[in-house]
């Protein structure tokens, strides 16, 4: 297996379930000084394909932020580049890239979206996510390439960033802990979002690499449950031991501010995969503030 981005909060936790799986050989984990995937030219990209002849690739670089020429190339472009790479060089290996549920947009209260249902993203970060599933889905339809794209909903778990709500949250509540601080800020809380736990997706991951025959190209990556921003706060913050008030200030981020509800519909994934869910929000938000305090 050949993973780009094993060094990220995603990236880590899907080398580890890699690794730990029996009927998967070798992992290579190229880093930058081996291959830049997002400014690399794509000669050096299908020299490595190459070198190293996987039986899959696996794409877990991507942008989250930033203006919408970076969300372009980091989210659209690699995936294009990916595929042509590999139908050049190594045209058997199975390509899984890791998309997003901001590519679904805004849904309707109380729906759990399903692989089918239309999609609008609201920003440059779903649009151009967007766009590399649809590469994908395409490739793999037609037969160009074996392809895959997982949109993955609200990941979270140990060592996830502060660029993730629940991750700026730990980090805010412990630095409160640590210094006595009475408050804790953040931004609107009222949102419904699907908080899967990030080892559950990297299972999901290794459930499409063992798959001999994929009948769809696009698969959802959720809890299959809606809660808000501000109940998985406040149980972060019980769980936390902190009993501070938590104020919620100013906007929320640009790639889903609008989108007030979201819920995946995961039985594509147990379907087709075999695959659910096996951590609940309890479990994940444990884990997240045990990893906070051995910081």
């Amino acid at each position: 297996m050949l993973l780009f981005g094993a060094s990220g909060f995603i990236g880590g936790h899907v080398r580890a379930a890699l690794e730990s799986e029996p009927r998967i050989g070798e992992v290579v984990c190229p880093g930058r000084a081996d291959y830049d995937l997002l400014h690399g030219e794509p000669d050096g990209l299908a020299a490595l394909l190459r070198a190293t002849d996987p039986d899959a690739v696996v794409n877990c670089v991507g942008a989250l932020t930033g203006p919408a020429t970076h969300l372009v190339t980091a989210n659209t472009l690699v995936a294009a580049k990916l595929l042509d790479a590999v139908g050049t060089a190594t045209p058997r290996a199975r390509l899984v890239r890791l998309g997003s549920a901001g590519e679904y947009g805004e849904v309707p209260d109380g729906v759990s979206v399903t692989e089918e249902d239309p999609t609008r993203p609201v920003g440059g970060y779903g649009v151009s996510h967007l766009a590399g599933t649809r590469l994908f889905q395409l490739a793999g339809e037609s037969g160009q390439a074996d392809a895959a794209s997982l949109r993955i909903f609200n990941p979270i778990g140990p060592g996830m960033s502060e660029e993730n709500l629940l991750g700026r949250a730990a980090a805010r509540i412990r630095a409160a802990l640590a210094d006595g601080d009475a408050e804790v800020t953040l931004g609107p809380l009222s949102a419904y979002r699907d908080f899967v736990d990030v080892r559950d997706a990297a299972a999901l991951v290794v459930a499409v690499l063992l798959t001999p025959e994929l009948r769809y190209r696009v698969f959802n990556v959720g809890s299959g449950r809606a809660v808000t921003a501000r109940e998985a706060v406040e149980l972060l913050a019980t769980t936390a031991g902190y009993r501070g008030r938590i104020r919620e200030v100013g906007a929320g981020p640009q790639r889903s501010a609008t989108v007030g509800w979201i819920r995946a519909d995961v039985s594509r994934a147990a379907r087709e995969l075999g695959w659910t869910p096996a951590r609940d929000l309890a479990t994940s938000i444990r884990d997240i503030v045990d990893a906070e305090e051995k910081r």
